[in-house]
């Protein structure tokens, strides 16, 4: 991932359908989660300080932006760019013909359809979105499913049954340079839906309306529970 300090506004969002299928980082954006479960920690301790670390630096990796693609349950496939701000800020524009916008504010998850003038509004507490955005990952913590480290991917499964009911969000890293290459989360009907992201920068500075959630038509168009 490269580096870049710069402000990024919604009106500069500009998306290449000719990298679709090059990226790295897969995105879930079904809005439940993750089964607990027991570690598994393949090489014992040494693999658990291993997948530790990945986890820190997916932490100190505070804010992100770059263009994904979208592969949902039945292989239906959509593109944008997505804008990420931890702790619990989230942004995902869809490129035309998808009318479709997801926005994290730190409180609440909202998904905005501008041609149906709908809005779904959930706390982001109980969505995976908040493991996802979280200041950071204990693996010690009764949220984690498991941990496998291949050659070449180090995924880890996190998930809360009691807040989040019977789904999972799986990170996947790189194992040399622990930049998180994939996200997925599987529903509660065991579907899975994810999204590759590419030209990623990180460290980068945002304008003041990105996450802003437009409450006051939310309220008004509302069908999800918040």
């Amino acid at each position: 991932m490269a580096r870049q300090n710069s402000t990024v506004a919604i009106d500069r969002v500009s998306v290449s359908r000719r990298a679709a299928l090059g990226g790295g980082l897969g995105l879930g954006l079904s809005l439940m989660a993750a089964a607990t479960g027991l570690l598994a920690f393949p090489g014992g301790a040494r693999g658990a300080d291993a997948a530790q670390q990945v986890a820190n630096h997916f932490a100190s990796v505070k804010t992100m932006t770059g263009e994904f693609i979208q592969f949902g349950p039945n292989g239906e496939q959509t593109g944008g760019k997505f804008f990420i701000d931890r702790p619990g800020k989230l942004r995902f524009n869809y490129e035309e013909p998808s009318s479709v916008r997801v926005i994290a504010d730190g409180k609440a998850v909202v998904i905005g359809n501008r041609k149906l003038r709908t809005w779904d509004l959930y706390p982001l507490d109980k969505t995976p979105l908040k493991l996802l955005l979280a200041e950071r990952i204990d693996l010690s913590a009764d949220m984690v499913r498991s941990v496998k480290e291949d050659p070449d991917l180090i995924t880890i499964v996190l998930g809360n049954k009691s807040i989040f009911g019977d789904s999972t969000i799986s990170l996947m890293f790189d194992p040399k340079s622990y930049e998180l290459r994939q996200w997925t989360i599987r529903d509660a009907q065991g579907k899975d839906t994810s999204v590759m992201i590419f030209n990623v920068q990180t460290g980068v500075r945002f304008a003041s309306n990105v996450f802003k959630v437009p409450y006051d038509q939310v309220h008004k168009r509302t069908r999800g529970g918040g």
